[in-house]
């Protein structure tokens, strides 16, 4: 049985800098599809000038991030010391257990010819035994990441979270969770089927498409029903191929309190995660050590 779209909504800006982003999620429909609380789609731009400012150290506590690269390179710096440049196609991953500061800086990617520069942050909220952990941290370069290709030259599917037939990604799963990034091409289809207690939802970056023979536009986020099924993905583009993002996972079945960077399971716990960090308790990013 085919699962049916429940709904679908465009994001909104939330520029940062020269960085022209629009927010995915959380949206006027949905504050969680899954584990997955938070979704900024920087938008596909050709950068004049080299970006070095970055967005800027800010704290996270109780969630991790997923910086995920389409095209560019991407630096990370965080407070416990953690420093990598990840390039077009990589992933950045960081468990802000219990509290970190952060900082990334998106430029075009140096080791190719493009001045494209393309990517999507998640924030993947977790379990409440979890959130009061040790920060982690993970770069995952493009070539790294999991990826089959699709029957008859379709196209191919990425796994950024969870697992995909005999594919799994390097990434904890601290919940079942799935991030995959789904390449048709011009005229092709794909089905995947997904068990009844995950939530699941579709993200449409730059071409339209059709989704269970529904046709959604450019930058539609579109959450399914939470019946057993399939989504059949179908490109009717006839020149040029189509990307989608699916994501999701189980119910998250603990209190959401989300403030700013920071997601816990009550008000008690957000205030006192930002007592902690104006008391300097996530410490400070050493940029001189990596530069």
């Amino acid at each position: 049985m085919k699962k049916k779209s429940s709904f679908s909504t465009q994001g909104q800006r939330a520029d940062i800098g020269d960085l022209a982003i629009y927010r995915i999620l959380a949206n006027r429909y949905a504050d969680a599809v899954g584990p997955f609380v938070f979704l900024d789609h920087i938008v596909p731009k050709i950068q004049t000038k080299v970006n070095k400012e970055g967005t800027g150290a800010h704290p996270h506590r109780g969630i991790a991030t997923l910086t995920y690269i389409l095209n560019g390179e991407d630096e990370h710096f965080d407070s416990a010391g953690n420093y990598a440049m990840v390039h077009s196609g990589g992933v950045q991953w960081m468990n802000a257990g219990n509290g970190i500061i952060h900082d990334e800086t998106l430029n075009y990617d140096s080791s190719t010819d493009s001045k494209l520069t393309h990517a999507f942050q998640f924030w993947i909220n977790l379990p409440a035994n979890i959130k009061s952990e040790k920060p982690a941290y993970m770069a995952i370069e493009g070539n790294e990441v999991p990826v089959k290709s699709l029957p008859e030259g379709k196209g191919w599917i990425k796994v950024i979270v969870g697992s995909f037939e005999e594919l799994s990604a390097a990434i904890p799963n601290y919940s079942e969770q799935f991030l995959y990034h789904i390449h048709l091409e011009p005229d092709a289809s794909f089905t995947i089927s997904f068990a009844g207690k995950l939530e699941v939802a579709a993200y449409l970056p730059e071409l339209p498409a059709f989704l269970n023979d529904e046709k959604f536009n450019d930058g539609d986020f579109i959450e399914f029903d939470r019946q057993e099924g399939t989504i059949e993905l179908r490109n009717e583009n006839h020149h040029e191929a189509c990307d989608i993002l699916l994501f999701g996972g189980e119910t998250y079945n603990e209190p959401i309190v989300a403030e700013g960077p920071l997601v816990m399971n009550s008000k008690l716990e957000i205030a006192n995660a930002y007592k902690d960090f104006y008391n300097g308790d996530y410490g400070k990013i050493d940029y001189d050590k990596h530069r």
